[in-house]
């Protein structure tokens, strides 16, 4: 006993004692601490960057370039953003058709949401452009359909017809029918401008703007909603239903002017 106790008042003890006790705790922290938020989130952003490079180097290369950089079978797509390519690989209009027509048409989508964002995130890292859209800014919460009907029959009305049934444009092209397209889709196509569809950025229509636009095309291609004018033709507009009036309307009535006509002079000669 002596001997330990004379053992333990050693000038060292102390100091053995505290590395031992350093030793100890500094591996506890290493098992336990949590990593770093951002470390985390950077590493899990590094990850998917890399895994939507994998992705783009199958299925887009051969045609934007092994860098994005573009060829003469597809554009740059250096800075065109997330969003350009939530859309465009979203709703299926790409990887195009090796024979392109004059527009790339929507079809059935061969990624899944996950792909998307993986080859979004590989885009966006390439340079600065429009990011994906979240919920709160293309909801329905908050939004004006009054306005938004404005602001459509204004900005759109042109192109995709009054109701968003779409329509014919030059040389092969077309503005295509907007029921039933998601209304985060919707916002990309304002805010990238795919196709010849013009570009609609903050400084032209703002956030709250398409929201509001995004909120009248809801409303008026909703299955519950009915046409306050009556018979609709589709809601193709007022050149179709004019087209209508003047062929049947004025038609019925030629028709029946005739027969009173003929009546009549058939009961002078009688």
């Amino acid at each position: 006993m002596k001997k330990l106790s004379a053992r333990r008042r050693h000038p060292l003890a102390a100091v053995v004692v505290l590395l031992l006790a350093l030793l100890f705790s500094g591996g506890l922290y290493a098992v336990f601490a949590p990593t770093s938020k951002a470390e985390a989130d950077e590493t899990a952003q590094s990850l998917t960057i890399e895994e939507g490079k994998k992705l783009y180097s199958v299925g887009c290369a051969s045609c934007h370039g092994t860098g994005g950089q573009g060829t003469s079978d597809g554009p740059s797509l250096v800075g065109v953003g997330a969003a350009a390519v939530d859309f465009q690989v979203g709703t299926g209009r790409m990887p195009a058709a090796t024979s392109q027509g004059p527009q790339v048409p929507k079809k059935k989508n061969i990624y899944s949401q996950a792909e998307i964002d993986q080859l979004a995130a590989y885009i966006a890292s390439l340079g600065a452009g429009p990011a994906i859209p979240t919920e709160e800014q293309y909801g329905p919460q908050g939004a004006d359909i009054a306005k938004g009907g404005e602001l459509f029959r204004t900005n759109c009305a042109q192109c995709h017809n009054f109701t968003g049934k779409g329509g014919a444009l030059t040389h092969g092209k077309y503005a295509p029918d907007l029921e039933g397209v998601s209304p985060k889709h919707i916002y990309e196509a304002m805010e990238t401008g795919p196709q010849n569809m013009p570009s609609f950025p903050d400084t032209t229509l703002s956030e709250k703007n398409k929201k509001d636009i995004i909120a009248y095309l809801d409303a008026v291609n909703s299955s519950k909603s009915e046409s306050p004018g009556g018979l609709e033709l589709g809601g193709l507009g007022p050149v179709s239903e004019g087209l209508f009036g003047w062929i049947f309307g004025l038609g019925g009535l030629i028709a029946v002017a005739v027969w009173v006509a003929a009546r009549t002079a058939k009961a002078r000669k009688s």
